[in-house]
């Protein structure tokens, strides 16, 4: 077969394909475990892309290295629709500066989808803690330079981003503890075994509402529509201050152009639902909606953002 035949075949193989699709279940990977901010809006996504598409969504957790494991799983996936990944800060923003080279490219080996939506982190603590606002946490890591430490639910996410850029600005060390995923953070921290963390929403509000946690900032430029009554850190007294942790979705390069835009319609419409914007809201997400081509935007502009970041706290993930 001629070159020019097979990359006919191939079209209109891929052509047909985007005609059926979908016709089988589909997997979207969560590069983090069950139980952090990541998983529970995939679920959330998946359930109602799942009914609209008229087939079986699984979320399948591949946790590890910053999300970079499930991530490079999906990058290098038959880019046939069937397996996606919910697109995240960490590995599509910041790692490739906090890690060096990654084994993926961001923009080149995924074909984006949207941006599905931000949150941004709550800065928690542990009750114990004998700071409650942002100036009295200034203060007393002043006081105790490197005693005070913060969970974060892995390296090179945006809780670790968060925490490193409050030490830039605020002139202090907070040490950073990395774990494996937001779920086993929280628990050392509601355990004492941790004093902070920057914590994504969804895992960390029902513990401040249950009063297990006390919760001393949002690390937005504005207040959350969540938590209204919540300072912003640039208003105790960091202005400036922004980290915010974002969501979306994206399959591998070379998946059919037309499937894409099939997986762009209907999660736009999932995401403009009442009730999934409700439920998203309450876990501090605030759901958007956007084309591939201003995804891909807003990703170089955060990977722009947070390698200065990186650079001037001089972090690194080891």
């Amino acid at each position: 077969m001629t070159a020019a035949l097979f990359a006919a075949a191939t079209a209109f193989a891929a052509a047909a394909g985007a005609e059926t699709y979908p016709d089988r279940p589909i997997r979207l990977v969560v590069p983090f475990p069950p139980g952090g901010g990541s998983d529970i809006t995939a679920r959330t996504i998946a359930q109602k892309l799942g009914e609209a598409l008229g087939q079986t969504i699984i979320a399948d957790n591949r946790g590890g290295a910053g999300g970079n494991i499930g991530t490079d799983i999906v990058a290098k996936a038959v880019p046939d629709g069937y397996t996606l990944v919910m697109a995240l800060s960490g590995p599509f923003s910041i790692n490739g500066s906090l890690m060096g080279k990654l084994p993926f490219d961001p923009l080149k080996d995924f074909a984006l989808i949207t941006l599905a939506g931000a949150t941004p982190n709550l800065l928690v603590a542990h009750p114990a803690l004998p700071a409650n606002t942002v100036r009295e946490l200034i203060a007393l890591a002043k006081a105790s330079p490197g005693k005070l430490n913060f969970a974060s639910s892995g390296l090179g996410t945006p809780a670790q981003l968060a925490g490193e850029l409050f030490n830039t600005m605020a002139g202090v060390k907070l040490v950073h503890v990395p774990y494996k995923g937001a779920a086993p953070a929280l628990t050392d921290l509601l355990a004492g075994q941790v004093q902070l963390m920057f914590s994504t929403m969804p895992p960390s509000l029902p513990q401040v509402r249950a009063g297990k946690l006390k919760a001393i900032a949002v690390t937005s430029a504005k207040r959350s529509l969540t938590t209204p009554e919540l300072p912003t850190i640039a208003e105790g007294g960091l202005p400036g201050f922004e980290a915010t942790t974002w969501y979306g979705l994206a399959a591998p390069a070379g998946t059919p152009k037309a499937i894409i835009a099939r997986l762009n319609t209907e999660v736009l419409k999932v995401l403009h639902m009442p009730d999934v914007h409700e439920r998203l809201l309450a876990q501090g997400t605030e759901a958007s909606g956007t084309t591939p081509e201003a995804f891909a935007a807003f990703i170089r502009v955060e990977t722009e953002k947070w390698a200065k970041v990186v650079k001037a706290s001089g972090a690194r993930a080891e």
